[in-house]
């Protein structure tokens, strides 16, 4: 699992060089709960718009992430439930602070999550 990549992963650099080439600036990986080891992949600071880019897998999909597991298979559904808690815990957490979150599965078009954002960040400046 050390192979995994936890940042950067094709993905997101295909959302953010769409993001940029858009003519939106952005900041990455930044935590922005205090006291949180947890990371935002893209932050948009200015319209409080925080961006996470999920594994399917790993953040329980529920188109892709449900499968049975050929090893292991006692750990990593309990796994991938305490990520998904962790998740919901963090959105709640992020919108208590006024900031809007976009959680975008890997399996969507980069095109595709470019709009959801878009349509995020054009809400914040409502």
């Amino acid at each position: 699992m050390r192979a995994q990549r936890e940042r950067d992963t094709g993905i997101e650099r295909a959302i953010r060089s769409l993001l940029h080439a858009r003519g939106l600036r952005f900041r990455i990986h930044r935590r922005l709960l205090k006291g949180s080891r947890r990371e935002v992949d893209v932050v948009f600071p200015g319209a409080k718009v925080a961006v996470f880019v999920d594994g399917c897998f790993w953040h329980g999909c529920p188109d892709h992430g449900r499968r049975q597991h050929r090893v292991n298979d006692w750990y990593w559904p309990a796994k991938i439930e305490r990520n998904m808690r962790r998740d919901r815990d963090t959105d709640a957490r992020l919108a208590e602070a006024g900031w809007s979150v976009v959680r975008i599965w890997e399996h969507e078009t980069p095109d595709v999550a470019v709009a959801r954002v878009r349509a995020a960040l054009t809400a914040a400046e409502r």
